[in-house]
């Protein structure tokens, strides 16, 4: 597991809402048993995110917003399906968490 990796959520119960979740946790952590992510859903145009809060993304052509104020964590076993990275909007996903924790 990689910080950045976008996984599919295999959840039945909350993979309609939560469709993905991006790992941010660093590398150097890999030997715990759990990880922290934060839930990724649709972009609507009728449900605006805040941009500096919740950036957008594209995963397979669509645009999905991070609902970085969720971060929480998950099982390590929980992230199955790897379906790509976000390392390509890092500086984001930091501003997002900067702006969560510091708001800066």
């Amino acid at each position: 597991m990689q910080q950045y990796d976008l996984y599919a959520n295999n959840d039945p119960d909350s993979q309609a809402a939560y469709p993905y979740f991006v790992d941010i946790q660093t590398g150097l952590l890999a030997d715990l048993n759990s990880r922290v992510v934060i839930p990724i859903v649709p972009a609507s145009e009728t449900r605006p995110y805040p941009k500096n809060l919740c950036p957008v993304v594209d995963i397979n052509n669509r645009p999905y917003a991070l609902l970085t104020h969720q971060v929480t964590t998950v099982s390590s076993s929980f992230l199955i399906t790897k379906e790509g990275s976000l390392r390509l909007n890092r500086d984001d996903i930091i501003a997002a968490l900067d702006f969560l924790l510091m708001g800066i």
